[in-house]
């Protein structure tokens, strides 16, 4: 029997990523949306600490086992940004559009162009488990300023991924989920599963 996970995110592209490398696993991956839950605050400057708050809120909620993800683009030349805003960089509501378009226009003028993309899962078996499950991922490449390809959502299409010589966006679904920050912390999280 499939073990139910409830996905603390509301975010349709996650909800196909962690479907489809968890299900074989054994899992069913149930959104929060299921249980009408909206988005927890995400109040804290780590992706860490908000992954934690978000998976607690929604265990709580529900009285299931929950499964959070923080993640977000962090750019050198930025120092970082738009790092736990990633998703709201370019204020609200969201929107991937206007967020790229603030991250091409910030990065004008610099030559350091690298950046990576960043995870972090936290998984807890009640909202109050004293110790979640966390595993992390960093998925490295440079920002350009032409969208290219079709797949993935957010930063991909402008997220060049140099040893492919392709965007994130241009990436198969199963190209991503092996290589992505995201492939990469679900695989650890998968080994430290119970």
């Amino acid at each position: 029997m499939a073990k139910k996970i409830v996905l603390a995110s509301g975010n349709p592209g996650k909800l196909r990523e962690f479907r489809q490398m968890l299900e074989p696993a054994g899992y069913t991956v149930v959104p929060q949306s299921e249980y009408r839950i909206g988005e927890a605050d995400e109040p804290y400057f780590t992706f860490v600490e908000n992954a934690l708050t978000k998976a607690r809120h929604v265990s709580r909620l529900t009285g299931q086992p929950a499964l959070a993800d923080d993640s977000g683009l962090c750019v050198n030349a930025l120092q970082g940004k738009p790092g736990v805003l990633s998703a709201r960089y370019a204020g609200e509501p969201k929107s991937d559009d206007r967020n790229n378009a603030r991250l091409i226009a910030d990065l004008a003028g610099f030559s350091d162009k690298t950046a990576n993309y960043y995870c972090v899962l936290v998984y807890v078996r009640s909202a109050d488990d004293p110790q979640p499950v966390i595993a992390d991922g960093r998925w490295f490449g440079n920002i350009v300023e032409e969208p290219k390809g079709k797949n993935g959502f957010g930063y991909d299409p402008y997220f060049w991924i140099p040893e492919f010589g392709k965007t994130a966006a241009e990436l198969s679904p199963d190209e991503k989920n092996r290589y992505s920050h995201r492939g990469l912390a679900l695989r650890a999280l998968l080994e430290k599963l119970p």
